[in-house]
């Protein structure tokens, strides 16, 4: 499996998950997530996996600092419907990371580690998402401005003539190196850009 080379320059996350260590899926339940993790997920690489990415681990980051973020303890709630847009590739993305799953998550063990309804849509009064922590109830909320970072004027007539039936194998190979140069770009020139992805505190 050949991954564009960036993916393996973007730096990777470790969470902790009680879970995982219950069940002696890993010791110590240090489990580390690298971007091709949230990749093989959604079935590809595009600029909304990119900053779903960014957000969850910039959410992580303000909630947790220097502590090892505990996956399965954080509430997911995106303002965006799941029918809507790409709320439901952002919830998998972020989902992934934190554990936080809909109606159809781990439903728990004795009342604990439970994942069910931790991960929202549809939710007012937030920002494009919220993260919040289960134990002490600190949240933040992420905002993601994609149009930071355009994406290259070729690419849509390239996209044209790929939907049209009239591109040929370069024109194929061109749009999906310029596609994931923007992830790229996403990813590594912006990853701590303030501007691209905001984070406040509730």
């Amino acid at each position: 499996m050949a991954f564009p080379e960036f993916f393996a320059r973007i730096p990777a996350i470790t969470l902790r998950d009680p879970l995982a260590e219950l069940l002696g899926a890993v010791e110590g339940g240090l489990i580390e997530y690298g971007y091709a993790d949230a990749v093989k997920l959604a079935g590809h690489s595009c600029p909304t996996v990119a900053g779903a990415w960014l957000m969850t681990v910039r959410a992580l980051r303000a909630l947790y600092g220097d502590q090892v973020p505990e996956r399965g303890n954080i509430a997911v709630a995106l303002r965006e419907s799941l029918d809507s847009g790409v709320a439901g590739v952002i919830g998998s993305v972020a989902g992934l990371l934190t554990g936080a799953a809909g109606a159809g998550g781990f439903k728990g063990l004795g009342g604990r580690h439970s994942r069910r309804d931790l991960l929202q849509f549809g939710v007012a009064g937030n920002g494009s998402v919220a993260f919040t922590r289960l134990d002490t109830n600190a949240a933040v909320d992420c905002a993601l401005r994609l149009e930071m970072v355009p994406a290259d004027p070729r690419l849509g007539g390239l996209l044209r003539a790929i939907l049209d039936g009239t591109a040929n194998r370069d024109d194929i190979r061109q749009f999906g190196d310029l596609w994931q140069e923007r992830v790229a770009r996403i990813l590594i020139d912006h990853g701590e850009d303030d501007q691209l992805v905001e984070v406040r505190n509730r």
